[in-house]
């Protein structure tokens, strides 16, 4: 009698559908404001931030779960810090990438010799493991449960300063102007509404990064390219979804959350149509994302220490 074999775990796919699960209920629990433990970004057991898709994942989970502590860990690492995962805790699956190498003249797929290769080739991977938040697990240090920090106020429709100074050092052209925002490439130029109009600034700044996120895509930058876009077909979705998640990650570095003007049922389509017709798709894009977002953030402190150097 043969055997029944039991599927192999796909993370892309449990994770895409974790995913798309969350915003057929209509919402998107990334853009929800929050700090947990005083850090805008889920944290490692030895105090690193995530990076890319890992980033966005544990965010939302954080949001969802209402944890106040950034840190994950996996079971080993509790265990070694003299501490439990509490019984029936679910542990969140996140991934990493590696790659290897086959020397040239090495075994080809048959474990026979293959000297017609000149160069070696490389292999790139993902694998999985599994992580919980602090607030699983009973007998941790005090340390990984730090103090939230206050949520500082600012008055409705006035710039905040740090943000202001972040965003005008970007040698990308913003024309403030009309009720829409949106990026213009045969002119190169990022349009919005002035920050008058926007009660919240945070919102404000949430918008104009998903603008400058969407200029990135320029040849002359990031060059990034997912074939003819027009509204509604997939192009189009593919990069919203690169602008959603730039927000996101420049937002946790800047202190606001990401925000469009129009959060309707399209946007929202916009996500499971990609999501739904490829499980590859958020890890690719949380990497374009966090590509685009590391490219302004250079933009912004070479713009600051020109101006500084002026100035001198």
């Amino acid at each position: 009698m043969a055997r029944s074999r039991t599927p192999k775990f796909d993370a892309s796919e449990v994770i895409t559908n974790e995913i798309i699960r969350i915003i057929e209920r209509g919402v998107l629990p990334w853009r929800k404001p929050w700090t947990a433990g005083g850090s805008s970004r889920p944290l490692r057991v030895g105090g690193e931030p995530y990076q890319g898709v890992n980033n966005f994942l544990l965010t939302m989970r954080t949001v969802m779960a209402g944890h106040s502590s950034p840190f994950w860990m996996t079971l080993p690492q509790a265990n070694a810090l003299d501490a439990k995962v509490r019984k029936g805790e679910k542990s969140s699956v996140v991934v990493y990438y590696g790659q290897s190498r086959r020397d040239a003249g090495g075994e080809d797929d048959h474990g026979e010799r293959d000297d017609r290769s000149e160069e070696a080739r490389v292999f790139r991977f993902q694998k999985s493991y599994r992580v919980f938040n602090a607030c699983q697990i009973d007998g941790l240090p005090d340390s990984f449960f730090p103090d939230p920090e206050p949520v500082p106020e600012h008055p409705p429709s006035e710039p905040i300063p740090h943000m202001q100074a972040f965003f005008d050092a970007i040698d990308i052209t913003t024309v403030f102007t009309g009720t829409e925002a949106y990026y213009l490439p045969p002119v190169d130029k990022v349009f919005m509404p002035s920050i008058a109009r926007f009660e919240n600034p945070r919102n404000f700044y949430g918008v104009w990064a998903h603008e400058l996120a969407h200029a990135t895509k320029a040849p002359h930058r990031l060059n990034r390219d997912f074939g003819f876009s027009k509204f509604g077909n997939t192009s189009y979705a593919r990069e919203e979804i690169v602008a959603e998640l730039t927000s996101v990650f420049l937002g946790q570095t800047l202190g606001f959350t990401a925000h469009t003007l129009e959060m309707n049922a399209a946007y929202l389509h916009n996500w499971l149509r990609v999501l739904r017709s490829d499980k590859g798709a958020i890890f690719k894009h949380a990497a374009d994302a966090q590509r685009a977002c590391d490219y302004l953030i250079a933009r912004s402190e070479t713009g600051r220490a020109g101006r500084s150097a002026e100035a001198a």
